[in-house]
């Protein structure tokens, strides 16, 4: 028995930011941006749209896309960090506004990592015969925990969805996935408030700590030390070699980290697919955004190889090596 991805979609905000915008804002300049990050616009949601207006509309284009209907879904995983609230989880929401019924929902936090999670979850449900079909997603809505005062995170996040189906085959699609994490390191990124930890009050509003914090120069040391490892440890468990790799989508971070990582993987950047200068970082949405619109722009043909690599706030970080199998 295998596991083979049989749909994707994505849904983005329209709202674009661009970096000249981002001018008028902090002290920074397109320049700067650019050169440090390689992002040029992002996509921003309005106050009144939360993660699961988004999640819904690439859950159902997934869905579609596999030429399925809602019902044929056995279960529902959600990887956010901006859930619509604490609870009910977005995963429930987006099954019951999807029309699933009593279908199994939930969330995971992963961080930026959160959509290979929330993958090796539902590869291992298919496995176990526990269910058929699973609809993942990863949606994040980072625009509405970003401190636009503090120049050095608010140019990097952007808003967005991208979901995919997982269903059971005599083919085998999901060729590894290795997922891994280091609690250690968690204040180099995280959100200090509005957990129990500190709930939200006057003094951490007033003090700014319900937005993301971020030592950026320790994150980007960790993200292209352990990105190109796990990588190279999923295609060893995947007996796939680095050139047999047609394509490789990391997570869209930061154009540096794509660039070193690619280099000290040896893969040629002509098969390294980036789309983070049009969206930014969206976090555990960033890689199934990134591989449908790889999808539609015809970069992904039959029996290809696609590498997939993230790192994130945990830390987390993880790889899936994947044999795109449509047929």
């Amino acid at each position: 028995m295998g596991v083979v991805v049989k749909g994707l979609g994505a849904s983005l905000p329209e709202k674009i930011l661009t970096n000249q915008d981002l001018e008028k804002m902090v002290d920074t300049s397109d320049e700067w941006i650019t050169t440090r990050t390689g992002i040029k616009t992002r996509r921003i949601s309005k106050k009144d749209e939360p993660s699961s207006k988004f999640a819904i509309e690439a859950g159902r284009m997934a869905i579609e896309d596999a030429g399925m209907k809602p019902s044929d879904i056995d279960v529902v995983i959600v990887a956010t960090v901006t859930p619509d609230m604490m609870f009910p989880s977005t995963g429930c929401i987006v099954a019951s506004e999807l029309g699933m019924g009593e279908t199994p929902a939930f969330d995971i936090s992963a961080g930026c990592s959160g959509f290979l999670y929330a993958m090796n979850i539902a590869d291992s449900f298919i496995r176990a015969g526990k269910y058929s079909t699973a609809l993942v997603m990863g949606v994040e809505e980072l625009s509405k925990i970003t401190d636009w005062t503090d120049r050095s995170t608010c140019v990097l996040f952007g808003d967005g969805a991208g979901a995919a189906v997982l269903t059971r085959s005599e083919e085998e699609g999901i060729l590894s996935i290795e997922i891994r994490s280091d609690g250690s390191k968690g204040e180099l990124l995280y959100m200090p408030a509005g957990g129990s930890r500190m709930p939200a009050s006057e003094y951490t509003v007033k003090n700014r700590l319900h937005y993301v914090k971020m030592n950026g120069r320790e994150v980007f040391k960790y993200a292209v030390t352990k990105m190109p490892a796990i990588s190279k440890e999923a295609l060893e468990k995947a007996g796939v070699s680095v050139d047999q790799v047609d394509l490789f989508i990391p997570h869209q971070a930061n154009q540096r980290i794509t660039e070193s990582t690619g280099e000290r993987l040896g893969i040629d950047p002509s098969r390294v697919f980036s789309n983070i200068a049009k969206y930014g970082n969206t976090s555990a949405a960033s890689i199934p955004i990134a591989w449908w619109e790889a999808y539609k722009e015809g970069k992904i043909k039959e029996g290809d190889i696609i590498l997939l690599a993230a790192f994130g706030a945990g830390f987390t970080w993880g790889a899936a090596v994947v044999k795109w199998r449509r047929k």
